[in-house]
């Protein structure tokens, strides 16, 4: 029987290209490789002509889909071109290591075990460990004994850019088991993996194959030899394997992508430069001189200088720096160096496309349609294909017209993928805000962990359509917030699940009757409005919403007196921010005779004796809309600007004042004659108090208006000096006789009148 173990460091290129030529050599009768056991069951889907990695394996517990684990794997990676090669060659092929079904349910049992967690901290604090063990990281302990500062580069220089592949497995072989008899410990959950690899392979063993590879992870290759096995007694892994909890899983196969291959999962495996990587795979000893030119078309597509020059200057001094460097071949480092000296002309801000579309990349695999999914999954294709919307990990910008009904059907699946936490899609409420009702504007950016989240949204239905509605009703349920029911029905109406509007309106109403909260039903008017306003853009019924609407504005206009009153300084900041919104939704909505009511509201308000802040916030609104003239603006300002008044008092009157445009606060003189007369007035001490609260209360005008408010001040005596002057204009004291005297000597100095 021929035994054959090896090593390889995942997601290696050069270790991909070697495992290929020794398995040509080797010729085995099966083989057994380091992944998860329960996962065997899904190996042969990868011999799909559908099948393009990167790929992942995830395996989750069926009732919990978001602790899933991944098991990323890219066209470089040695485990993938293992199972590849016996696929082609119909070996069979083993997985070994400890199945998720126990990895996973070891996590559940630490977690919920409260005291297991009181001990361990009652440990510490009585001179126990205060960290858990790791195990010596083999690659960075090689790395140092060679004197290499960079472990990554010595492990590439080493193996993965080795051109001769014989004797390399044996090599790494020894290397580890020279670094595991100086660092003899392992962490315990290498123990328990490694136990189980070795019954696996005992039991591979007694089925009698000729010929057997073990393929692993470097760190566990000098434990999984012939002679280990041996020397390690069968009841000693046994008892180690003995007790461990389980739980069911589920093994299906995802695509992924080169952003996401720096994701630790699974076997913990993780790279920086998957795009680097891809390029030494595919074109080995050309690898350099497809990066640079794929640098270049970058730069070009940025409309930035990349002459065919400049890509053959970069070629050479990348090859001049790894001459003088000792090295084979350029490698990122030295592509890099060349790419930011010769095309990008020291400026390092190119680099970043380089590094995000190249270095890293953004390719993302597929799956097979007839793969192991969940039908919410196989919904969501679907309808991916009949709205044209195609997968992709590059950030996207898409323009949506609401008048057109396949960008209609476009919005609502977003908002639907939105109520169920899926961020496919992001609404840019920016953009949106400077366009018309009808466009919305999304930013798309696919993420392969998203398919957890379609898994676990499973749960709440068959389809994306019901899932959305079905989760939505049992949020809505648990809400007793008015203002966040209103939020739901909003984007309930936006995503078009009509069956749930019905819901949501009964519950509104019940939990609107029920409230005493003022506050909380002024949150809800915005979201109320807006439904009712827009109506017409989803095809909704504002019918249904217009009357739950008109009576919140009805119990708001009759409780806003008493929710005012005995108010602190951060109550009367929130009551503010709700005036405001409900203003803005009355102006929205364009009902004159609730907006009339309302400014009535606001008119008693300003004259009682509440928080100078919402005093200053209704002078504020009823100026703006014309219902102030100025003899009663100024007898209102000249009332809240006394000197008897508290200091504070002003202050908090004089920033409710002057929140908003300052442009219609520049043509009130007035205000600030009497605002400069009050500060004049103000004692030295209170003048020093009051600077930070005037200086906040004109921090949210912009640069031009402070400087126009402060051009105002500055001439405020002048001009008061020159209005005082043109009412009452005063006639010149002048002794005419005497003046009379200096006019003969005047004129013969101006040469009128010559003697």
């Amino acid at each position: 029987m021929s035994w054959h173990v090896l090593g390889i460091r995942h997601h290696g290129p050069g270790c991909a290209r070697s495992l290929l030529t020794a398995l040509d050599e080797i010729k085995p009768d099966v083989i057994v490789m380091e992944g998860p056991a329960d996962a065997e069951e899904i190996l042969a889907q990868a011999s799909h002509e559908q099948m393009k990695p990167p790929v992942a394996m995830l395996l989750y517990p069926p009732d919990e889909p978001r602790r899933g684990v991944y098991y990323p794997l890219a066209e470089f990676s040695p485990e993938w071109q293992a199972l590849q090669w016996a696929l082609r060659n119909k070996i069979t092929m083993r997985l070994m290591d400890l199945p998720q079904t126990m990895q996973l349910a070891d996590v559940e049992e630490e977690e919920g075990d409260e005291e297991n967690k009181e001990k361990e901290n009652k440990g510490k604090e009585e001179g126990g460990d205060e960290e858990p063990h790791w195990r010596a990281d083999p690659i960075a302990v090689l790395a140092e004994a060679a004197g290499f500062v960079d472990h990554e580069l010595w492990w590439e220089q080493q193996v993965e850019r080795r051109d001769n592949a014989t004797g390399l497995f044996q090599a790494i072989l020894e290397a580890m088991s020279a670094v595991r008899q100086e660092y003899p410990e392992a962490s315990d959950r290498d123990l328990l993996r490694e136990a189980h690899m070795r019954q696996v392979l005992r039991g591979v063993r007694k089925e009698l194959f000729p010929n057997i590879v073990i393929i692993c992870g470097a760190y566990h290759a000098p434990v999984l030899t012939g002679e280990a096995i041996d020397s390690i007694p069968i009841k000693d892994d046994a008892a180690r394997l003995k007790g461990l909890p389980k739980t069911k899983t589920l093994a299906t196969w995802i695509p992924w992508s080169h952003s996401r291959l720096s994701f630790r999962s699974g076997y913990g495996a993780g790279m920086h430069s998957p795009g680097w990587y891809s390029h030494v795979w595919r074109a080995r000893d050309a690898a350099a001189m497809h990066f640079i030119t794929g640098a270049a078309r970058l730069l070009r597509g940025a409309d930035l200088d990349a002459s065919s020059a400049s890509v053959i200057e970069s070629l050479r001094l990348a090859d001049a720096l790894a001459a003088i460097r000792d090295l084979r071949s350029p490698g990122l480092n030295e592509l890099n160096e060349a790419i930011l000296t010769v095309l990008c002309h020291g400026n390092t801000s190119p680099l970043k496309l380089i590094h995000d579309r190249l270095e890293v990349g953004d390719v993302i695999g597929e799956v097979p349609d007839d793969s192991a999914s969940v039908p919410i999954a196989r919904d969501l294709e679907q309808q991916q294909k009949t709205l044209r919307l195609k997968r992709t990990t590059e950030i996207k910008i898409l323009d949506l017209d609401l008048r057109k009904e396949n960008d209609l059907n476009r919005s609502a699946l977003f908002h639907r993928l939105d109520l169920l936490g899926i961020a496919w899609a992001t609404l840019q409420p920016q953009q949106m805000a400077a366009s018309s009702t009808f466009h919305e504007y999304w930013q798309l950016a696919w993420k392969p962990e998203m398919a957890v989240e379609i898994i676990d949204a499973n749960l709440w239905g068959s389809t994306i359509e019901q899932a959305a509605a079905n989760k939505t009703i049992d949020a809505a349920n648990k809400a007793n917030d008015v203002a966040v029911l209103s939020q739901l029905l909003n984007k309930v109406l936006l995503a078009q699940l009509d069956v749930v509007v019905p819901v949501i309106l009964s519950l509104v109403q019940n939990r609107a009757a029920a409230s005493a909260d003022v506050q909380q039903l002024m949150q809800a008017v915005p979201a109320l409005t807006r439904i009712a306003r827009y109506s017409d853009v989803r095809q909704t019924q504002a019918d249904q919403v217009l009357p739950i609407l008109e009576g919140l504005l009805a119990r708001i206009f009759v409780g806003l007196h008493p929710a005012c009153s005995s108010l602190d300084d951060d109550a009367a900041r929130q009551m503010t921010g709700n005036m405001d919104g409900v203003q803005q939704s009355l102006e929205l909505l364009q009902r004159q005779d609730l907006l009339d009511t309302w400014l009535a509201q606001l008119q008693l308000l300003m004259n009682n004796d509440v928080h100078g802040l919402l005093r200053g916030r209704c002078c504020r609104i009823l100026l703006d809309k014309g219902r102030l003239v100025d003899e009663e603006f100024h007898r209102v300002c000249r009332l809240a600007l006394s000197t008897v008044n508290e200091p504070s008092v002003v202050a908090a009157w004089a920033t409710g004042l002057l929140q908003g445009s300052g442009m219609v606060l520049l043509h009130q003189d007035e205000l600030w004659r009497i605002l400069d007369r009050w500060l004049i007035e103000l004692p030295e001490t209170t003048f020093i108090e009051m600077i930070p609260l005037l200086r906040r209360a004109f921090a949210d005008f912009t640069g031009p208006e402070r400087m126009a408010m402060g051009e105002k001040v500055k001439h405020l005596d002048s001009a008061t000096s020159s209005s005082k002057k043109t009412n009452a204009p005063e006639k010149p004291n002048i002794n005419l006789d005497r003046a009379r005297l200096v006019l003969p000597v005047f004129k013969h100095i101006l040469g009128i009148e010559k003697d």
